[in-house]
């Protein structure tokens, strides 16, 4: 079965909190059951540094974990990070966020965490750009214990902790991990390591040669890839059209969540992106 959600419409918010609850609110209504929201912590000024993706300074970015605290209140929505950039970030700071999102939801996280690819990001956190793959490796085995036992002691290559943990600890013990991946090293570590993952594309011979090598890492590790969730996202701007045959597409590629993504599609206000919802979450008959 294929759940519907939404991502976060972050460069189309404000700073004004009152936009940020009737867009969540508006979505619960709608009948979507998760939100995803992306995550960047500064941006780089595009007169000094080249950018990508289209985010810059200027970029409106809500930060994931103490939006999903504020959301948490307020809907009965499941919350994905999508995702965090985890090696520029304190590993047990996240443990500890992530907790703390979990007990406020009631147990409704998903922690989505990638590697990220903005090196003047990095260096503003002073965490190192070059070793983020193999750090974010050690963090996820990290989480978990710190997410599971009392007290962990724990001598890593990035991470050290002698006889110390998290209280309270979160509702699911471990909170699930997915995670963001568009290389072949990315989809090895998603099948080692993730509940979940992240296409960067969609369906199609990409996909499917994605998949197979997410499935061959699960089996070599001694998991069954059947167990491994994948969240593929719609764009809007592709208009409605092709927004349905995508929702198609990655029903027949398993997709165990599917997310509507309406920014960057000439929407104007977030009553356009909640209109343009409304459309969707009628033809797919979420309500």
């Amino acid at each position: 079965m294929t759940t519907f959600g939404v991502v976060l419409p972050q460069t189309a918010l404000s700073s004004d909190v009152r936009e940020l609850r009737r867009y969540a609110l508006a979505v619960e209504e709608l009948g979507f059951t998760h939100v995803m929201a992306y995550d960047h912590v500064v941006g780089a000024d595009p007169t000094v540094h080249s950018t990508q993706y289209g985010y810059d300074v200027d970029a409106t970015f809500h930060e994931p974990l103490v939006t999903f605290g504020y959301l948490a209140a307020l809907t009965g929505l499941e919350l994905f990070t999508g995702v965090i950039i985890l090696p520029q970030r304190q590993t047990a700071l996240v443990a500890k966020q992530a907790a703390q999102v979990d007990l406020l939801s009631g147990g409704r996280l998903r922690l989505g965490v990638g590697v990220g690819w903005n090196k003047v990001e990095y260096n503003a956190l002073g965490e190192e750009f070059s070793t983020r793959g193999k750090r974010i490796e050690e963090q996820v085995l990290l989480l978990r214990r710190l997410w599971t036992e009392r007290a962990v002691t724990f001598d890593g290559d990035f991470d050290t902790i002698t006889a110390a943990g998290l209280s309270p600890l979160p509702i699911q013990r471990p909170i699930p991990i997915w995670i963001g991946a568009q290389v072949p090293a990315g989809y090895r570590r998603a099948g080692r390591l993730a509940d979940g993952w992240f296409p960067e594309f969609g369906p199609g011979p990409e996909l499917d040669a994605a998949q197979e090598i997410i499935a061959s890492a699960a089996e070599a590790a001694g998991r069954d890839p059947a167990t491994l969730g994948m969240l593929g996202r719609v764009d809007w701007s592709a208009g409605l059209d092709a927004s349905l045959r995508a929702v198609q597409d990655w029903r027949e590629a398993g997709a165990t969540h599917i997310a509507f993504n309406t920014m960057d599609a000439g929407l104007h206000g977030i009553d356009e992106h909640v209109d343009a919802l409304a459309v969707l979450a009628e033809k797919c008959s979420l309500s």
